[in-house]
C-alpha cells in the first residue's frame, strides 16, 4: 500500500480555503489535520474538531516535548501541527491536508520536501476585503492587518508547487483534484502500476 500524500494548503484569511477543504474531504481518502492554537474559539467552534484549543502554557509544553511538525506565531497567537495528526494517517494511505499559514508551510516544506504544496488566491484583494467584512467577526483594524498580511502571503506564493484561483468554489475544487491526479501519475509514484503491468506480462 502506498503512503498517503502530505498536502500543504495555504491561503490568506477569508479566501475560502476552509470551504474548499470541506468539499475536498467529501471526495474520500482525504483527512484535514486539526491544528492546535492558543486563540479563543469562535462561535460554534469545537475543541478537537475545528482546532485543539490550548493555553500558552499547554502549547509551550508541547513545544518542549517536540510534539509539533511545525508551529508559528500569527496575529498574537500560536498555531501548530501535531505529529500525531499527520504520520498516523499517512501510514494508512490517507492523504493529509495541512491548512496552514505561510511561515508554517515553509517549515513543513523544508522538513518534508516530498509534500505537495498548494496556495489558494482570491480574485482580488478588494474581493478578499469584502469577504472578511461579510464574516462580521473582526474590527476594522484587524481587517486592515489581515489585508496587509494577505499582500505579503500572496507575494510568497511562488514558493508553492501549485496556485489555485478561488473565484468559483466548484472550479477551485476541480483544479485541486486535477493536480492531485497529476501527482498520482508521476513516475516516482507509479511503482505499483509498473509492477502490476510487468507481473501480468
Amino acid at each position: 500500500m502506498n503512503k498517503g500524500k502530505l498536502i500543504v494548503f495555504s491561503a490568506p484569511s477569508g479566501c475560502g480555503k476552509g470551504t474548499m477543504i470541506k468539499e475536498i474531504v467529501k471526495k474520500g481518502n482525504y483527512y484535514c489535520s486539526v491544528s492546535a492554537t492558543t486563540r479563543e474559539p469562535r462561535n460554534n467552534e469545537k475543541d478537537g474538531v475545528n482546532y485543539y484549543f490550548m493555553t500558552d502554557e499547554e502549547f509551550e509544553k508541547k513545544i518542549s516535548e517536540n510534539a509539533f511538525l511545525e508551529y508559528a506565531g500569527y496575529c498574537k497567537h500560536y498555531y501548530g501541527t501535531l505529529l500525531t495528526e499527520v504520520d498516523d494517517y499517512l501510514e494508512k494511505g490517507i492523504n493529509v491536508i495541512l491548512e496552514i499559514e505561510v511561515n508554517g508551510a515553509m517549515n513543513v516544506m523544508e522538513k518534508r520536501p516530498e509534500c505537495v504544496s498548494v496556495f489558494v488566491v482570491p480574485p482580488s484583494l478588494k474581493e478578499l476585503e469584502r469577504r472578511l467584512r461579510k464574516r462580521g467577526t473582526e474590527e476594522d483594524d484587524v481587517i486592515a492587518e489581515r489585508i496587509a498580511k494577505a499582500t505579503w502571503e500572496i507575494s510568497m506564493s511562488s514558493n508553492y508547487d501549485y496556485i489555485i484561483l478561488n473565484s468559483e468554489l466548484k472550479d477551485a475544487v476541480d483544479d485541486f483534484m486535477a493536480l492531485m491526479r497529476a501527482e498520482e501519475l508521476k513516475t516516482e509514484n507509479s511503482g505499483d502500476i509498473i509492477n502490476e503491468v510487468l507481473k501480468n506480462a
